[in-house]
């Protein structure tokens, strides 16, 4: 059987360990946005940000921030699983790709592994999904997200009609301590 967010959110306990990447796949009630050429978009979840993830009809996953930005994050539902669990900071890594520059996001992705808080926890959550799912570790989840928001042309917009700009932001590691540390 093939991964979809049915299967998923039919095994409760799998989908409990989510909450450690905090990823829920309890739709919003209501979106509060639109997607050109979609009239009807599923919405399979959330994260603890306020942005939705949504299965588009070619079945790739769309992500779309509560700030105005979004794109498609994945090529499949599987693909997805397997980057939030391989990069449970890929929204951070999106955050500090100097304009969408591969280079960049592998070195943010790193750094980010290296000050991972819950590192314990999210070892843990990674372990207990891939074993439940039977799951391999994507061969490059920072390359596959590249393409994925680098090929993106779905059009979001607000509920104004102005459209969302892309999930590449134009900040660097090299500004934050943190991760400049990280990264050293």
């Amino acid at each position: 059987m093939s991964l979809n967010p049915e299967v998923l959110a039919a095994d409760r306990e799998v989908a409990a360990w989510f909450g450690s990447f905090r990823i829920s796949f309890e739709p919003d009630e209501e979106l509060w946005f639109r997607i050109d050429g979609i009239d009807d978009p599923q919405q399979i979840g959330g994260d603890g940000s306020g942005g939705t993830f949504v299965l588009l009809p070619a079945q790739t996953i769309l992500y779309v921030s509560s700030g105005g930005r979004a794109g498609v994050i994945a090529d499949s539902f599987e693909a997805f699983i397997q980057l939030v669990i391989a990069c449970p900071y890929w929204l951070d890594i999106l955050e500090f790709s100097v304009g969408g520059d591969l280079a960049e996001m592998r070195r943010a992705a790193a750094a980010l592994e290296a000050t991972l808080d819950n590192e314990d926890e999210i070892n843990e959550a990674r372990e207990e999904i891939r074993l439940a799912l039977e799951l391999s570790e994507p061969d490059d989840p920072v390359g596959a997200l590249y393409d994925a928001v680098a090929t993106s042309a779905t059009i979001v917009r607000a509920t104004d009609g102005s459209p969302f700009t892309t999930l590449f932001n134009r900040f660097s590691i090299d500004k934050n301590p943190t991760l400049r540390h990280a990264a050293a």
